[in-house]
């Protein structure tokens, strides 16, 4: 699921959104509306509160970061493994957004898209489908762990771009 041109995306767990307002996030500048490109929207097939870790290569990714974090891989996607169940079952709908109504936040590179004023989707909020075969389609690796602790600190030490998404939610370090 991806935005098509002039298009962004906003995902969500509900499907009764008629417009969104600014709101703000706790620890975010704003208010705004956040929405997401094709980078990043991979990002967010996910059940909103699932704590995720994601590395992916990037053109200043050293070759042996790549074999030994990512496997050999462009993209990999970690979760913790108590989350399978939710990442199977949860119900998500994209919103198609008009991308001229946003703009990017993030420093040294965006990781959204905001608008500090309300926007009315393009249509009806679409079904995503099953996001393991989403990830599949699109060649990421969606990796379960016990811990996202190892990977995160193995990727944040690396030469691979990065996100983490409400690592809040993730077990503990050293529960694994």
């Amino acid at each position: 699921m991806y935005p098509e041109p002039g298009q962004v995306l906003h995902f969500s767990e509900d499907s009764s959104i008629e417009h969104f307002v600014p709101r703000t996030i706790e620890g975010r500048p704003g208010p705004y509306v956040w929405a997401v490109d094709a980078h990043n929207a991979p990002s967010y097939w996910f059940p909103r509160d699932c704590p995720r870790a994601m590395a992916w290569t990037t053109p200043a990714t050293a070759s042996h970061d790549r074999a030994r974090i990512l496997g050999g891989r462009d993209r990999v996607h970690a979760i913790e493994d108590s989350w399978l169940t939710a990442l199977r079952s949860v119900r998500l709908f994209a919103y198609r957004l008009p991308a001229p109504h946003f703009r990017p936040i993030g420093d040294p590179e965006p990781f959204a898209l905001v608008s500090a004023t309300a926007v009315a989707p393009l249509g009806p909020p679409e079904p995503v489908g099953d996001l393991l075969r989403l990830h599949e389609r699109a060649g990421i690796q969606l990796r379960p762990l016990p811990s996202l602790w190892p990977f995160w600190d193995a990727v944040t030490a690396s030469s691979l771009g990065f996100s983490g998404i409400r690592l809040r939610h993730a077990r503990p370090r050293g529960t694994e």
